[in-house]
């Protein structure tokens, strides 16, 4: 016999060890009737080799061996005290190390059931026997976290009575004590049994064990608290200890102020534990508020703020004190919007049915919009009432839900994955849309090619409203309308207005104690920079002054345009003036130039005079009158990069805490309401002290406005019109601030539960003195940004029927560098529909002679605004038949954007497709002659003017209504599927259809398209090759935009038809028109994590390249797809060697996937509930690797 195995580490042979086992099996199978002292010796001799010998603790615990059913058989059968107590210390050998591997055998062999019987029956003998106990529940405590029927095998079999009566037996015992104290732990995790716990008393006895600071038995109060941090879990266990809440607060003061070592951090843990248990219910956090429990915990958290590792000390005492802070309500009358659309047709179901359907008061017209006393949208009555730990298990059903949404989403119907076969509308119905594709049947008679100026389309001025428009200045505030009655669609005009004169600009000086006005703007005495700023008070654009306005100033002037330094009023010789001659030609009402350099150079695209033109036609539901100044000045993109902020460690707690200070020290609190659109003929009179807000322009969206401290204020969004939620796009203006002064702005009706300002997205700041400084441009800006869930309730009204929800806070600071500058905030670089008509027309004058380029006005809005269609393409050489044969059979790419207004990126990257398409380079020359572009540039126009995030007037969100888009409700959807549907009707599907979008919760740039076969692999759906035959063309276009656009993602992309997107264009212009290759592009609303533009926010100049990158893809796509015979023509080479030649090299590092819209990890946990756990996700990563092996694998199918 090989001698390694016949001898063992120290000599004594192996064969010995299986004698031992041998002779206890055989005890076993003689029922122990020998004498009980061979069992003793033979279970001593084993426990010795287990404590001498790591080879024996590993053959007893392999696989294939029967030790450890010979032990467990042993102390089942015996009845020896010593032999008991001889394998119980062995089991507690074998355990100790190992892991859960070598519990998990133990269990499996049914050891669980074999110990809970020893409890039985040693709870029989009077009195048991201490050591057999210690060693019992020893076991039991290291075994019972890895079954997972512990408890209920404890409950059944009546094991719990056992240790408790133990446990109460032995309060003096601190070594018997520690053992049973883990098992009742282990025993509370299940439900039941913490409530059986709970009537036996258990709550009250662990309070006789825990104690104030003390340096014994620290190991048995840790356990103590954790023993009773388990039982609170239960509510009923909770109403039980909610008298000792003062007692829990007094023991936390004692250990803060005695571990001044910070040695005890578990225990003062524990304390909290329980302490947020307790706080879950509405009794204890009432216990907690009389308890002075805010001030107890705000005081002991400040105090740890300096010691990092005191960290989980204080996001306990957060997560504790935001959930005992009372709920309050949003500072609001109503959550529904500020304005009102009347609709001629009422949607039959959804939101907006619900909103006109309910019991409201008023006539037929104000019946939306007047609201009885006692309907209260705002907060539930039960708000209060709910326990919260209803809200968290609601929470944590939700992340669940969301956890695993892409799952459960996925479209699983085969049928709804396959093309229609018919089509769903008679091509005599879609005949009335044969006018907006005149390329297709031109023959160019008419036109004549030697003609430099041939094919030139006019795009029509804009008709000229009656309405007088403002372009506000420094410390303008808006005229204020009394809302008691709605506002109508149509503009009313209560006087003839006079004829405007463009060439003239008159300024006029609000007067002293106009009653209509919010904010004083009187500023006598000032310099000449700041005469420049507050003078300016407003730019009319009606020819005749105000009215009977005695003692008001009239200056004929040019319109202000940038200066390339301090902007300056010149005298007839272009001499600068003095301070002395401003203030004297202010008094004697002549008029003077103003110089300011031009900036066409710079934007070639905008004309401040022709954006003044064109917002004259632009109909907004609250008769906007002025213009914000970035719309009128324009924006520069900046020369220097935007870095990703990088978080400060620890700044959500201490924005918290900033909160909870209002509750603790109220008297601090202004609480002084400062802008508000509901009541808007408030005056507020502040001498200065309060910052000015102003709201009231196209695109603008601040409902709010209230200062909290000296440099804080609270904001509210105004929602979507007609909706009573959608809270997210914010466009406001900010005037009368303190330079140096660190100003802090809170957002407090946010409602997405994640937000990109937590990973480094800052918002957007342009300040007017930069501008008429020659720096006309949106910075990112603000510091400490963070978002998390506030104290203001949301009503289950606003919240989609559930109830508890909270709303969240998107906070930043801001320290401003110039006096008496105005400042607008934005939510993303904004981009009105006024800019787009601008753009339109300067691209127009634009166009060379080579370029067919046709506005059409697609439909006009609920509101009344034009919907625009462009067709682009290149002209024929001339109109012979093979030309115009050529033109007409172009391939389509059909390309919309904007269906949300507050996705304002999706319209500069379709500014940069728009100027790529229109450019003269020979790349864009060789787009155009490959396809005819139709593109719907704004499908929005009504959200965008009046600052919707989401929505059209009809209060619905357009991307889900392209099923079944009705032409009342949403005009724009259905005449732009009525145009696909055309096309589909005359065998011309659009070889690409292309929606462009904005993405709030993920980085980069990346594409959803659909696909059959990608579909069917998220799903469990048993399909037959034939069944999933597909074309993997639908891949190319992205892959080619990822080897070319560094801001592109392919692994972000994703082909999945999910059923909550079945309504979608993508979805619908896949299924119904065929278009394989249907996709929306999501861009950044943040930055970029991969590639070149790694690290860095994205800015409209990275927008607008990917605007032309997507251009430029379309070119090798057109190589790609061309017939064989084709693709090495000598014209599609030389384009190939262009775009080889343009190609970005995009990084090779990995893209990070973000399942779910989540981000990695900080080093600060980022807590977006007060509710959430405190556990960090182990493996965040996991999902990720599986999901780009998956994403690999399909990549290499192409």
């Amino acid at each position: 016999m090989n001698k390694h195995n016949m001898t063992t580490e120290k000599g004594i042979p192996s064969n010995s060890r299986v004698l031992m086992f041998g002779q206890l099996e055989k005890l076993n199978r003689e029922s122990m009737l020998v004498d009980p002292e061979i069992a003793r010796q033979i279970t001593a001799k084993v426990l010795h080799l287990i404590q001498t010998q790591e080879k024996t603790r590993k053959e007893i615990m392999s696989k294939g061996s029967s030790g450890m059913e010979v032990i467990l058989a042993t102390l089942e059968n015996t009845q020896d005290l010593q032999t008991i107590l001889n394998i119980l210390y062995i089991l507690n050998e074998l355990l100790t190390v190992g892991g859960g591997r070598r519990i998990g055998v133990f269990v499996s062999k049914g050891g669980t059931g074999i110990l809970l019987q020893l409890v039985i029956r040693a709870s029989k003998e009077s009195p048991p026997s201490e050591e057999f106990m210690l060693q019992l529940h020893s076991v039991l405590a290291k075994v019972g976290p890895k079954d997972r029927k512990f408890g209920v095998k404890a409950r059944l079999n009546g094991a719990l009575n056992v240790t408790v009566n133990l446990l109460k037996q032995n309060l003096q015992n601190h070594k018997l004590l520690l053992p049973c104290l883990l098992v009742l732990q282990v025993y509370s995790s299940n439900t039941v049994n913490a409530v059986s716990l709970g009537k036996n008393g258990v709550v009250e006895l662990m309070f006789k064990i825990i104690g104030p600071y003390s340096k014994k038995n620290t190991s048995l109060l840790k356990v103590s608290l954790d023993t009773l941090g388990a039982l609170l879990k239960s509510k009923t266990n909770a109403q039980r200890a909610v008298v000792h809440v003062p007692v829990l607060l007094y023991i936390y003061q004692d250990w803060h102020r005695n571990d001044t070592r910070h040695r005890h951090i578990l225990i003062r843990k524990g304390i909290l534990g329980c302490l947020k248990n307790i706080t879950n219910i509405k009794l204890g956090r009432k216990a907690f508020i009389d308890a002075d429990g805010m001030r107890i915990l705000y005081n002991t958290s400040n105090e740890c703020l300096p010691v990092r590792t005191l960290d989980p000390l204080i996001n306990t005492s957060s997560l504790i004190m935001r959930k005992c802070f009372p709920k309050n309500r949003l500072p609001l009358s109503t959550i529904k919007s500020v304005f009102h659309h009347q609709l001629l047709r009422v949607p039959a179901g959804g939101p907006v049915a619900q909103l006109y359907n309910q019991p409201l008061g008023g006539g037929p017209i104000y019946q939306f919009y007047t609201k009885p006393p006692w309907v209260d949208d705002v907060v539930d009555e039960s708000d209060n009432n709910e326990d919260a730990e209803a809200e968290t298990d609601t929470e944590n059903e939700m992340e669940e839900k969301d956890r695993h949404a892409g799952n459960d989403d996925v479209e699983t119907d085969i049928n709804k994955l396959r093309p229609k076969e018919t089509h769903s509308r008679l091509f005599e119905e879609l005949k009335i849309y044969e006018r907006f594709f005149m390329e297709l049947s031109e023959d160019f008679q008419v036109f004549n090619f030697d003609n430099p100026k041939r094919g030139v389309t006019a795009i029509p001025a804009a008709p000229k409203s009656h309405c007088p428009i403002i372009v506000p200045t420094t410390q303008a505030m808006p005229p204020k309308t009394p809302t008691a009655a709605p506002l109508q669609r149509e503009c009313p005009h209560p006087a003839p207005v006079p004829a405007l004169d463009l060439d003239t600009i008159n300024i006029t000086k609000d007067q002293d104690g106009c009653g209509d006005h919010t904010h004083s703007r009187s500023h006598p005495g000032a310099g000449l920079e700041q005469e420049l700023v507050q003078g300016l008070e407003r730019v009319a654009l009606d020819g005749a002054g105000p009215q009977g306005g005695g003692g008001v100033n009239k200056h004929n002037r040019q319109p202000p345009i940038l200066a390339g330094g301090v902007a300056a009023r010149l005298g007839g010789e272009g001499e600068e003036m003095s301070a002395e001659d401003w203030a004297e030609e202010e008094e004697s009402g002549e008029g003077a130039v103003l110089h300011v350099p031009d900036t066409a150079l710079l934007l070639p695209l905008h004309d401040p005079d022709l954006y003044v033109e064109m917002v004259k036609s632009t109909r907004s539901v609250p008769q906007f009158s002025e213009v914000a100044y970035p719309d009128y000045f324009g924006h520069v993109a900046p020369t220097s990069r935007e870095h990703i902020l990088e978080r400060v460690y620890g700044v959500q707690r201490t924005k918290i805490f900033q909160d909870i200070e209002r509750l603790i020290h109220p008297n601090d609190i202004l609480d002084k309401v400062v802008y508000d659109l509901d009541i808007q003929s408030c005056t507020v009179v502040d001498g200065g002290e309060s910052l000015k807000f102003n709201s009231q322009f196209e695109s603008g969206n601040l409902r709010k406005a209230v200062q909290v401290r000296k440099f804080e204020y609270d904001l509210v969004l105004n929602s979507d019109i007609n909706s009573n939620h959608y809270h997210q796009w914010f466009y406001f203006e900010v005037s009368g601030m303190c330079v140096g002064a660190p100003y802090r702005f809170n957002i407090i009706n946010c409602e997405k539960s994640n937000s990109q300002f937590n990973y480094g997205m800052q918002v957007l700041m342009y300040s007017v003195q930069e501008a008429i400084s020659g720096r006309p441009r949106w910075v990112r800006t603000g510091t400490d940004i963070c978002y998390y869930k506030n104290h203001f309730s949301r009503s289950s009204i606003a919240a989609g029927g559930q109830k508890g929800k909270s709303y969240y806070t998107m906070t930043f600071s801001m320290t401003f560098n110039h006096k008496d500058d105005v400042c607008y905030f934005a939510y993303h670089y904004p981009y009105t529909y006024t800019t787009l008509k601008m753009h339109l027309q300067k691209l127009e004058a634009l166009r060379t002679p080579q370029t067919y380029l046709r506005e059409d006005v697609l439909c006009e809005t609920l509101g009344g605004n034009s919907c625009p269609l462009l067709t682009i393409t290149a002209m024929p050489e001339s109109t012979s038949n093979d030309q115009i044969c050529q033109f007409r059979n172009r391939p389509l790419v059909f390309l919309s954007s904007r269906v949300h207004p507050g996705e304002t990126n999706a319209s500069w990257v379709m500014k940069g497709t728009l100027e790529f398409l229109m450019g003269s380079s020979p790349l864009a020359h060789s787009l155009r002659e490959a396809y005819i572009f139709k593109i719907v540039p704004m499908l929005n126009p009504d959200g965008v003017v009046n600052g919707n995030h989401r929505c059209s007037l009809s209060g619905e969100d357009l991307n889900r209504q392209w099923q079944n888009p009705s032409p009342e409700l949403h005009p724009t959807i259905y005449h732009t599927k009525s145009l696909l549907q055309y096309l589909a009707a005359i065998q011309r599907a659009p070889l690409v259809f292309c929606d462009y979008h904005g993405h709030s919760r993920k980085k980069n740039v990346f594409m959803y398209g659909c696909s059959l076969k990608e579909t069917v692999w998220e799903t469990n759906i048993s399909a037959t090759s034939c069944e999933l035959h597909e074309d993997l063309g639908y891949r190319t276009l992205p892959k080619i935009l990822s080897q070319m656009a560094p801001a592109f993602s392919m692994a972000s992309c994703s082909f999945v038809v999910e059923r909550s997107k079945e309504a979608t264009a993508r979805v619908v212009v896949w299924r119904e028109i065929g278009v394989q290759r249907s996709y929306t592009m999501e861009s950044t609303l943040c930055g970029c994590d991969q590639g070149k533009y790694k690290g860095l926010q994205i800015g409209t100049r990275e927008l607008e390249e990917m605007g032309a990158q997507f251009c430029v893809a379309l070119l090798r796509l057109k190589r790609l797809t061309s017939p064989l015979k084709l693709r090495n023509h000598a014209h599609l080479l030389d384009v190939e060697s262009d775009l080889m030649e343009t190609r970005c090299k995009v990084s090779s590092n990995p893209s990070t996937y973000l399942l779910e819209d989540e981000e990695a990890s900080f080093m600060e946990e980022v807590d977006y509930s007060a509710e959430s756990g405190d556990e960090p996700d182990n493996d965040p990563n996991t999902a990720d690797n599986h999901l780009s092996e998956s994403n690999n694998h399909r990549d290499s199918l192409t």
